[in-house]
């Protein structure tokens, strides 16, 4: 009876922990199961799982979010739905990429329109140690830019390859029409066109070395060396 009396003790103590266990399982089930239907772009899950309980904060083994894996597919209304939900548009994953310097470096410019929105931090870097702008610079995308622009993001950023936006622009464009209205754009947002790289090439002297006698032309009128 007595041994009897203490099993049945024993098991009125176990009982809470093991229901919160099952609890926590089952909250961590949610949540992946959030990033995979945000991950898939199915918004109508992802609203779903908001309303049973996932948390729009939980990670998968990347420590991807919810709302970076809606971004790593330009899944808008997905990325929407989350923003609106409070997720962090600053949660960086293993390899430094958050949903603002995701959409930046891609050219999303509709779900970088909503990170900004949402309180996107300027100042935070990939893993290159450049910001938002500069990825964008080099991949041509000259809607994003121009949003970025349009906020108080240091256009004059170096990034740890010793690289500006402007001479991101240059050393990594084509020449064409979007690197060249990029330089542009840069130039009238007063970026410093001197800023040379960690061998002492200016911006001017790349276009001049590459041909870009268009982007050369921009710099010299306003005086760059």
């Amino acid at each position: 009876m007595h041994r009897r009396k203490l099993l049945l003790c024993a098991g009125a103590l176990l009982a809470p922990a093991v229901l919160a266990s099952r609890a926590l399982a089952q909250d961590a089930g949610r949540d992946v199961a959030l990033i995979r239907a945000a991950d898939a772009g199915d918004v109508a899950a992802v609203r779903r799982l908001l309303a049973q309980g996932a948390s729009a904060h939980g990670r998968d083994g990347q420590k991807r979010t919810a709302l970076l894996a809606a971004t790593y597919g330009n899944h808008v209304e997905a990325a929407r739905v989350l923003i609106a939900a409070g997720a962090d548009v600053n949660a960086q994953d293993e390899i430094r990429n958050s949903a603002f310097l995701l959409a930046g470096a891609r050219g999303y410019l509709e779900i970088l329109r909503l990170t900004l929105a949402a309180g996107a931090d300027l100042k935070s870097t990939n893993r290159f140690g450049g910001t938002a702008l500069i990825p964008a610079c080099h991949y041509g995308h000259v809607e994003t830019v121009r949003e970025l622009l349009k906020t108080r993001i240091d256009a004059d950023h170096v990034n740890n390859r010793g690289w500006t936006a402007l001479l991101e622009a240059v050393i990594l464009g084509d020449g064409g029409p979007p690197h060249t209205e990029i330089v542009r754009m840069l130039v009238a947002a007063g970026a410093n066109v001197n800023i040379a790289d960690r061998q002492g090439v200016t911006p001017l002297q790349h276009a001049r070395d590459r041909r870009y006698l268009e982007i050369a032309s921009i710099l010299e009128r306003v005086g760059a060396r």
